[in-house]
């Protein structure tokens, strides 16, 4: 399903891109393509920083404590 957005641009552009046989469409479709795309990453990447403040630091050595601890646990 597809949704139309209309952008209003000056007369001049237009018969320029038409002239040059850019296909605006298909350009326009493309950028929000990758505008979305590097939204969501940056969104992304704030959420994982929140996260990582939000994390108390960890002091020693966890991945042996764990190794040690199942070890006993046998």
């Amino acid at each position: 399903m597809s949704v139309v957005i209309s952008v209003r641009i000056p007369r001049k552009l237009k018969e320029e891109l038409e002239k040059l046989g850019v296909n605006y469409s298909a350009a326009i479709r493309k950028f929000l393509e990758e505008l979305v795309r590097r939204e969501r990453a940056r969104r992304l990447r704030e959420e994982l920083e929140r996260f990582r403040r939000s994390v108390d630091r960890v002091e020693g050595n966890l991945a042996a404590e764990f190794i040690r601890e199942d070890r006993d646990a046998r």
